[in-house]
């Protein structure tokens, strides 16, 4: 059952309405509206953020369209005063904590944190909410149980937080920055549902992460597949960038005499067949000529020449060594 609910002054929980049904996530990267948001401001911890679309809080705390919403910068609650946004502050159980959760991943100051949306349900729903606002895609707001959420958590995050409380000084500056999303079971096997890095800290590669840490999940769990589709335009932007620099290291990293196959690069990376051959001709990187039973082959000088021309750097965003949890497991199972 959903949490109750205090009066609206009062920091609450998210909670299904008749008019707030659920529905499949999809991927969207940046902002690109459609409809006007309900939520005019948002006050994020001590950041002021303007909301791209509408979200759907409930109308009996929120209002059909409120002038500034204040979010809980660590567990994602919400009030429309600031006092009790304040006492909430004060108070709140995850603000001298990690975030629920699991750790799985920790690198060159990212980490990130596995969540079951059945276990920290009200967590998961909050965070869906203040998403929302800068999503323009549908996503599951209210019932969570059946995805899991990892959490990309920046620890000195630039812009930092800061809301001058009395004893900020001793808080950590660790914060979440983003997020993806995942079902549980999923027939057609992908690997994420939503994705979205927080406006503040966007244009600083932590998609990439993100996708990354994604991908590699699946190859370590010996799953193939990829986001849900079909891909917002700026999704598709997101995810050509990810595919193009993956395919682009893999690539030059195999043998220079070596042929490759679409197999060994999905085997490598593990994009499906699909997205690696759109990807090599939206790259330009094909040579359209018939050898060994092939339509078409990899040429490896312009696959060094375009990551020359788009500065792609040589390091993957995500580090495989750096995975606690898999780690771990994989090392009982050699055992």
């Amino acid at each position: 059952m959903g949490p109750e609910l205090s009066h609206a002054s009062m920091l609450n929980g998210a909670t299904p309405t008749a008019n707030n049904s659920s529905s499949k996530s999809s991927t969207s990267i940046s902002k690109k509206s459609s409809v006007d948001p309900n939520v005019l401001e948002v006050v994020f911890g001590s950041l002021l953020i303007k909301p791209w679309y509408p979200s759907f809080y409930p109308e009996g705390l929120v209002g059909r369209k409120a002038e500034r919403l204040y979010v809980c910068q660590w567990c994602f609650k919400y009030s429309k005063e600031l006092m009790g946004f304040l006492g909430h502050a004060k108070t709140c159980p995850l603000r001298s904590t990690a975030p629920p959760g699991e750790g799985i991943y920790s690198k060159d100051g990212y980490s990130l944190y596995e969540i079951d949306g059945e276990e920290h349900k009200l967590y998961a729903q909050n965070l869906s909410l203040f998403a929302k606002l800068f999503l323009d895609t549908k996503s599951v707001f209210y019932d969570v149980t059946t995805f899991l959420y990892y959490l990309l958590v920046a620890h000195t995050p630039s812009p930092s937080i800061n809301l001058n409380l009395p004893d900020s000084d001793s808080l950590p500056q660790r914060q979440v920055v983003g997020f993806f999303s995942k079902e549980k079971m999923s027939w057609d096997n992908n690997n994420l549902a939503c994705i979205l890095v927080f406006p503040p800290w966007q244009k600083q590669g932590l998609g990439q992460i993100l996708m990354g840490a994604s991908y590699e999940m699946s190859k370590r769990e010996r799953r193939l597949g990829g986001p849900e589709k079909p891909l917002s335009e700026l999704g598709r932007l997101g995810y050509q960038h990810y595919w193009s620099a993956t395919l682009a290291r893999a690539i030059l990293s195999f043998p220079s005499k070596k042929t490759l196959s679409v197999l060994d690069l999905r085997n490598e990376t593990y994009i499906v067949p699909e997205d690696i051959i759109a990807t090599l001709q939206t790259m330009e990187v094909m040579d359209h000529k018939k050898r060994g039973g092939a339509d078409a082959m990899i040429n490896k000088a312009k696959v060094r020449a375009w990551v020359e021309k788009h500065g792609v750097d040589v390091r993957a965003p995500v580090d495989p060594e750096g995975f606690i949890k898999l780690a771990d497991e994989e090392e009982e199972v050699e055992e």
